[in-house]
This record gives C-alpha cells, sequence and structure tokens, in this order.
C-alpha cells in the first residue's frame, strides 16, 4: 500500500461516510442571478467539497441543469419533451464541466463522465471506471443524468450512488431538512432530525422523485437533506453530526 493509500485510509476511518454521492441541485448554482451560474458560489462549493476531500472521503456528484435548462418547462411552450429533457442533460453537462474547472482551481483531481457520449470534454460512465476513480481519491462529477429522457437527476444521483456503492446519498438544498410543510410558505412546518422512508411515502413529504425516492428504498440506501449554503454542514455530516433529516429504513 503506498503512503498516499495509508494517509487516506487513515483519515477516512475517522469519518462516518466513507463513501457519498453528493446531489446539488442546477439553481443552486446561480446563487442571487436569475440564472446562469454564479462563479462566487461555486468556488464556495469547492471549498466546502475540499475540507472533506482533504479528509479522506471519496466523493462522486451529481448536478442539476436547472439554472441553464429545464425539459418539463420547454414541453408546456410547445417544445417535445423528449428534445427538452436532451437539452436538459446537456445542461448538466455545463454545469459538471463548470465545477470540474472549480474543484481543480483548488488542487483535486476530478474526472466528469457522461450518459451521452462527448469524448471530446468528458469519459463515457463506466462503472468499473468512475470506482477507480474514487478508489484513487479522484472526485467523479456525473453528467448528463441517466442518459434516458423521462428521469430527473434526482433518479440519477440514486442510480449511481448504488451502482458505485456509496454509504449514503447527500442532498444539497436551500433548506435545511425535510418538514412537515414547506418552511418557505408555512413558518409553523415541524422539521424532522431523522425519519424512515415509510413515514415519507405515508406523510406525503417531498424529499425526491418518486422513481429515486423508491430506487434509495428498495437499496437501504440513506439519504440526507441539508442546507449546502451553510459553511461547514457537509463536513459535519461526513463526520456524523446531526445536521439536515436523514431519511432510512
Amino acid at each position: 500500500m503506498t503512503i498516499f493509500a495509508q494517509l487516506k485510509r487513515k483519515q477516512s476511518q475517522r469519518m462516518k461516510y466513507k463513501r457519498i454521492l453528493l446531489k446539488l441541485s442546477g439553481e443552486a448554482l446561480m446563487g442571487d442571478r436569475q440564472y446562469g451560474i454564479d462563479p462566487k458560489r461555486l468556488a464556495e462549493y469547492a471549498d466546502e467539497i475540499k475540507e472533506i476531500h482533504d479528509k479522506g472521503v471519496e466523493i462522486a456528484i451529481v448536478i442539476g441543469g436547472g439554472n441553464i435548462f429545464r425539459g418539463v418547462a420547454g414541453a408546456s411552450n410547445g417544445m417535445d419533451r423528449v428534445q427538452g429533457d436532451y437539452m436538459g442533460m446537456l445542461a448538466t453537462v455545463i454545469n459538471g464541466m463548470a465545477l470540474q474547472g472549480a474543484l481543480e482551481d483548488k488542487g483535486m483531481l476530478t474526472r466528469l463522465q457522461t450518459a451521452l457520449k462527448i469524448e471530446a470534454i468528458a469519459e463515457p460512465y463506466i462503472k468499473r471506471r468512475a470506482v477507480r476513480h474514487l478508489e484513487k481519491g479522484r472526485i467523479v462529477i456525473f453528467g448528463a443524468g441517466t442518459g434516458n429522457p423521462y428521469f430527473t437527476t434526482d433518479t440519477a444521483a440514486v442510480l449511481r450512488g448504488v451502482e458505485v456503492n456509496a454509504d449514503v446519498i447527500l442532498k444539497g438544498t436551500r433548506v435545511d431538512g425535510v418538514y412537515t410543510a414547506d418552511p418557505e410558505k408555512n413558518p409553523d412546518a415541524i422539521k424532522f432530525d431523522a425519519i424512515s422512508f415509510d413515514d415519507v411515502l405515508k406523510k406525503g413529504l417531498n424529499v425526491m422523485d418518486t422513481t429515486a425516492f423508491t430506487l434509495s428504498q428498495e437499496n437501504a440506501l440513506p439519504i440526507v437533506v441539508f442546507d449546502m449554503n451553510k459553511k461547514g454542514n457537509l463536513l459535519k455530516i461526513c463526520e456524523g453530526e446531526n445536521v439536515g433529516t436523514v431519511v432510512n429504513v
């Protein structure tokens, strides 16, 4: 075992989660803008990711594309839904490239893999290659969703998480967990520190889309919903602190 591998193992042994799948929304990259990518927000996320990377956590990432294009919105304006969804997939690749640049500016090694073949800018998604990159300490960004229309990036995140044997799905949002109602609309909404998959379904709570949530439940892959915009939250979760809401079996 190399010195790097020994150091990485020693660091990761202190962490609750050794390998994570981080799901970020495209809208989160907008910052205070109306659309596009805010370089300041991108740099902040890179700093947060570097903190856990330096602790030896293996990191895979899926980003949405809503800040650039949303397929459903295109369909509602008369565009073919399938065409719109493919445009949305390309938007996730753009976001993946932006995050890749921000991470590499901080000195981290990355690989961008896409479900659609775009050899000039990214590797095609191959499970074994993705796992090997993670084992070597590289951050793997998965772009283009599942490569199929009618599937969200939430579903892509859980699918990739299952495939690379992630310990947890970390869903970074602008809300600090799962509530009984939308806390931005209802000030009386109560936050759950932990909740089971079954209770989420019984209460009709919105954590992820149904396909993604069911896939996570069937594979007993826990989901943590947390506020990605609060500095230090990502590290606290990986260290085992109670941040956000944990959805588990």
